[in-house]
């Protein structure tokens, strides 16, 4: 055929192929209106006119018991009476521990930025170290996954195939003659194991058997069996070498080409697993935190509704002698009015503060893990701390600079770039590879021998059976050399060895400011101690002298006073009354404020857990991962050390290392003599009113000499 016949029957050949294509795609262009033919009988139609709409999933998650068993929430002006439920702060802890499988806090609690609906995947929860440790995924791997790179790999796979073609060449066809068809049937089968070890070699042993059919004259066999056992061994000797840096950024690839990441070895995952715990430990403080001074501020709610209560009580009182005597010319209409504003005055003191108690009660129901409302009502059982803590402050500053979760965070974070910048300039040299194979091959007309006639083959070997010629090892071969590989200039290899650089000196500089950030910090919390303490010695002392003041006050209304306006009286006494209401409330203020404060001391220092006996620990494992363990530690007991003078199998260093608040004086001070119809049976303080160690008093001070606060500082 001539070359202009050839290019006519291949112009005609596209000609048809486009023709076939362009009537395949005239049917989608026929219109809408074009009438469609089905097969079958017509059903009713199941069509959405519409794309995206609201769905919900089949998800049937059983509703928890506290949602379940929730009651109706208790409210203002409701009669019913609750069961009051004296609990201790330990209790409450306890409580919280048990409950909190998510860990919350107490600021995002009716917010719109709350972290449990606007990222559910970020909230603290008990689960998060087990997630870490348990990772897969690039850049967050656990420890088994880093453990798996030296898991051995077994792999096996069976071909099978067959051909027809016909030959061109009586040399190439196996001495067919030309235009003959040679018929070929093959067959392959592989399996074979392979480890990598701690020093960055890679061990392989494969079984590889091949079977070839072919009709071909000028062979032995028409079928024969061919194949080989082999062994190989690859060890890295320049960049990425040595049980260090395998230890740190995992295996190092052996093909020749660019560098890889040096964050996914078992000892940067180890890392990554105690920054998750650190992590765990800090949600866990700060949610222990925020308890403790929810329940403080809701034993700051009882004492302000007592206070409250009392006060309202002692109006509603003047307000009946006033509305008594106003007839008998002692007290006219406007005394009478007065005294009716000062109770409406303290009734709504009282229903704030009621309903600032149910709140906070709320709370901390939400942070124990509690249901909202089950038929009682919280009430702290522990009273706060009265007594004057003088902490040392250098000892309370060693503790804060080494006992900080966030400070053993950022040390791990530091060693972890330094392990990963001393394995990135591994990376800035050549690759050099050691490369060895060592095999025996076979051959046979069968896999074995099954009909008994020998063929004799060298060594004396019988070519009828594959395996006993491969087992008789004298058919062998190895290999063995070097691969080099080296990009000019390194430069993406020293790109990382920078940027590892500058994120360690960050860190650094990080850990630096977080320890200037934690001095700052105890130095505020020393202060504020100190503050709140004085203040609460003085409010103390402003409560003491304005109760004093409101039996002599309210005396002096009722008998009245030659000379002085029965009007004059009445507004000092409900001043003083009043004021008597403040002052209580301020000093209780004051004492919460103080205990805060001490809470704030451990919460700086990292002893917050330790003080509320809270302690961490792995959970216990199953009865195989003992054993396990075990024999690992017997393997490592008896193992020998690797020579000094290797540089490969060298082991790397270790890169880890492994006082009371006094109590209060109580005294007695009975419940409030009157109540009023609305409040809420049973709800007030447990215990009597505080005393508070009181200052010198002021008045023993010459007028003329200046106090304290007055001398100028020098």
């Amino acid at each position: 055929m001539s070359l202009t016949r050839q290019l006519l029957h291949r112009r005609l050949w596209k000609k048809l192929i486009s023709l076939t294509l362009i009537g395949a795609m005239l049917p989608g262009c026929s219109g809408p209106d074009k009438k469609i033919t089905y097969l079958g009988n017509p059903e009713p139609l199941d069509y959405k006119d519409h794309v995206m709409e609201i769905d919900h999933p089949d998800v049937d998650e059983p509703t928890p018991d506290a949602v379940a068993a929730t009651k109706k929430p208790r409210k203002m002006g409701d009669r019913s009476r609750d069961e009051i439920w004296d609990l201790s702060l330990s209790e409450a802890i306890h409580l919280a521990l048990v409950n909190n499988k998510i860990l919350r806090v107490r600021g995002d609690f009716r917010t719109a930025g709350s972290q449990v609906y606007i990222n559910a995947d970020g909230v603290p929860s008990v689960y998060d170290p087990a997630i870490q440790d348990s990772g897969v995924l690039f850049g967050g791997r656990g420890v088994e996954a880093a453990l798996s790179a030296f898991d051995p790999q077994f792999t096996t796979s069976m071909l099978w195939g067959s051909n027809s073609a016909i030959q061109n060449n009586l040399f190439l066809s196996g001495g067919l003659s030309t235009g003959s068809v040679l018929n070929t049937d093959t067959g392959a089968f592989s399996t074979g194991i392979g480890k990598t070890f701690a020093n960055g070699g890679n061990l392989s042993v494969a079984e590889n058997t091949n079977y070839l059919f072919s009709n071909a004259v000028a062979q032995l066999f028409p079928s024969v069996y061919t194949g080989n056992v082999q062994l190989q061994y690859t060890q890295p000797l320049w960049a990425g070498a040595g049980t260090e840096y395998t230890r740190i950024a995992g295996p190092a690839s052996t093909n020749i080409g660019g560098v890889s990441g040096v964050s996914q070895g078992v000892v940067i995952s180890r890392i990554n697993t105690d920054i998750s715990v650190a992590n765990f430990e800090m949600n866990v403080r700060n949610n222990l935190r925020d308890l403790e001074e929810t329940y403080w501020d809701l034993y700051l709610a009882y004492r302000t509704y007592d206070t409250n209560v009392e006060a309202r009580n002692s109006f509603l009182r003047s307000w009946r002698f006033a509305q008594a005597n106003k007839g008998v010319g002692k007290f006219s209409d406007l005394d009478e009015l007065q005294s009716r504003q000062a109770f409406f005055q303290g009734r709504a003191a009282v229903e704030d503060s009621l309903q600032n108690l149910y709140n906070l009660e709320t709370q901390l129901r939400r942070l124990c893990g509690l249901a909202s409302a089950d038929g009682r009502i919280i009430r702290p059982k522990d009273d706060p701390n009265t007594g004057e803590y003088i902490p040392d402050w250098n000892l309370c500053l060693a503790e804060a600079l080494t006992r900080r979760e966030e400070l053993r965070r950022e040390k791990w974070n530091v060693k972890s770039l330094e392990l990963q910048l001393q394995a990135a300039k591994s990376l800035v040299a050549p690759q050099l590879n050691f490369i060895s194979s060592y095999q025996i091959n076979g051959y046979g007309n069968n896999l074995f021998n099954i009909k008994g006639a020998p063929t004799p083959g060298p060594g004396g070997v019988d070519l009828q059976s594959y395996f006993q010629t491969l087992t008789a090892a004298n058919q062998n071969g190895f290999t063995t050399g070097f691969q080099f590989a080296m990009p000019f200039g390194f430069r993406q290899a020293r790109s990382q060895v920078r940027n590892y650089e500058l994120r360690l000196a960050k860190a650094k500089a990080v850990l630096e400011q977080q320890e200037l950030e934690i001095c700052h910090e105890l130095t505020t919390t020393f202060q504020n101690m100190a503050w709140r303490f004085q203040t609460a010695q003085s409010n103390y002392n402003r409560w003491q002298i304005a109760e004093a003041q409101i039996a002599g006050r309210e005396n002096r209304y009722r008998t009245g006073v030659p000379g002085i306006d029965t009007s004059v009286l009445l507004q000092q006494w409900l001043t003083t009354r009043t004021d008597a209401a403040t002052a209580e409330v301020t000093f209780y203020t004051s004492v919460i404020e103080y205990q805060k404060a001490l809470t704030d001391l451990h919460f700086r220092k990292g002893t917050l857990l330790e003080l509320n006996n809270v302690h961490l620990a792995e959970g216990t494992w199953t009865p195989e991962a003992y054993d396990n363990a075990l024999r690992r530690a017997c393997a490592r007991s008896y193992a020998m050390d690797a020579p000094d003078f290797d540089p490969v199998h060298t082991e790397p260093p270790v890169f880890d290392r492994k006082g009371m608040i006094p109590g209060i004086d109580m005294i007695d001070a009975g419940q409030p003599a009157a109540g009023d119809p609305n409040d809420p049976q049973g709800v007030h303080s447990k215990s009597g009113a505080l005393s508070f160690p009181a200052p010198a008093k002021s008045e023993s001070m010459p007028p003329e000499q200046s106090l304290p606060d007055e001398t100028p500082v020098k």
